[in-house]
C-alpha cells in the first residue's frame, strides 16, 4: 500500500514535451472569460486548473461549476478549495443558462462540487439548472458530471430527470489506490452508482487519472468493472499535480501507452474512449453525443 502524507510539499516533477499547453489567448476566450465574470460563474477550468482553458475557452466552450466552488471532501488530486460551503445560490441555474445561451453553446457541460451536509446533495438545483438551460437553449445538449451521492438514490434520480443527454460520474482511479487518491469516497459505491444510473435509462461515462502509481492490470481491472456496470464511455488522462500540497506525479504516462488503454478500452464494449495526457473528463465531450 502506498502511504503518503500530503499535507507535506511534495515536489513537482519537470513535465515532458507532450504535456506542453499554449497559453488562453484569443477574442473567444475573452468572450467567455468576461461572461463567467459578469454572471459570477464558476468553472471547473478555473478551480480545477485544467490544462485544457485555453483551447476550450478559445473555442467558446466551458465546463460550469454549480454549487458554489468550495467541495465537502478533501481529494488529495483536486485543486477545488476544501472547507465549509456558503448557502447556494437558488438563482445560479438561470445565470448559468443565460451565460450557456448567450455563448451559443452546442454541448454544454456542468458539474459541481461534493455538497454532502446538504440532505438532497443539491440535487434539485441540478435538476432545475438542466431544465433552464433546456428551456433557454432547446437545442444545446448537456452532459452532467454528477458527484458521489453517497447512495442518496433519490438524490441520483433527481439529478438525471431533467432532460440531459449524458450523466458522468468518474472513478478517477483503480480501487487499491481510493483511501489515497478519494478518501472520502468508495470504488465499488462509484460503481454502484453508475450502474444505477444506467438503468435510468441515462447514457454514462466515466473517467480515470493515470500516473498515480496505478499498474495496467489494475486499470484494466477498472475498465472491466466500469463495462459492467454500464458505463459507455470512458476518459483517461493524466494526473497532473496542482500545488505542491498535493500527490505527486508517479508517473508521466506515455502517449503509446494511452493508446494502448483506447484500444483495450474499445475491446471491453465501451461506445467511446477519449485516451491521451492532456485528456479531462469534459475534453471533447461533444465528440461521443
Amino acid at each position: 500500500m502506498i502511504e503518503l502524507n500530503v499535507t507535506e510539499k511534495q515536489p513537482r516533477a519537470r513535465k515532458p514535451d507532450w504535456l506542453r499547453v499554449k497559453l488562453p489567448i484569443g477574442e473567444e476566450y475573452k468572450k467567455v472569460r468576461n461572461l463567467v465574470d459578469t454572471y459570477g460563474l464558476h468553472t471547473i477550468c478555473q478551480s480545477g486548473n485544467c490544462p485544457n482553458m485555453g483551447e476550450c475557452w478559445g473555442a467558446g466552450t466551458a465546463t460550469f461549476m454549480i454549487l458554489g466552488n468550495v467541495c465537502t471532501r478533501s481529494c488529495s488530486f483536486c485543486a477545488v478549495k476544501t472547507g465549509r460551503p456558503n448557502e447556494y445560490d437558488e438563482d445560479e441555474p438561470r445565470r448559468v443558462a443565460e451565460a450557456i445561451s448567450l455563448m451559443e453553446v452546442k454541448h454544454a457541460v456542468i458539474t459541481s462540487v461534493n455538497r454532502d451536509e446538504l440532505k438532497d446533495r443539491g440535487a434539485e438545483i441540478w435538476y432545475q439548472t438542466v431544465v433552464k438551460v433546456k428551456e433557454l437553449s432547446p437545442s444545446t445538449t448537456i452532459e452532467t458530471l454528477i458527484p458521489d451521492v453517497k447512495a442518496n438514490w433519490e438524490a441520483l434520480h433527481r439529478m438525471v430527470e431533467g432532460g440531459q443527454e449524458v450523466v458522468s460520474h468518474n472513478m478517477e482511479t483503480v480501487k487499491r489506490l481510493y483511501r489515497l487518491v478519494r478518501p472520502q469516497a468508495k470504488y465499488d459505491r462509484s460503481l454502484e452508482q453508475t450502474r444505477r444510473t444506467k438503468e435510468l435509462g441515462m447514457r454514462t461515462k466515466s473517467g480515470i487519472m493515470v500516473g498515480l502509481g496505478e499498474t495496467k492490470d489494475e486499470m484494466f481491472e477498472a475498465m472491466d468493472d466500469l463495462a459492467a456496470n454500464g458505463c459507455d464511455v470512458l476518459t483517461i488522462g493524466q494526473y497532473l499535480q496542482p500545488t505542491p500540497m498535493h500527490l505527486g506525479v508517479a508517473e508521466f504516462v506515455h502517449p503509446d501507452v494511452f493508446a494502448m488503454y483506447k484500444e483495450e478500452g474499445l475491446k471491453r464494449g465501451f461506445d467511446f474512449v477519449e485516451s491521451g495526457p492532456l485528456v479531462r473528463s469534459s475534453y471533447h465531450a461533444e465528440r461521443h453525443l
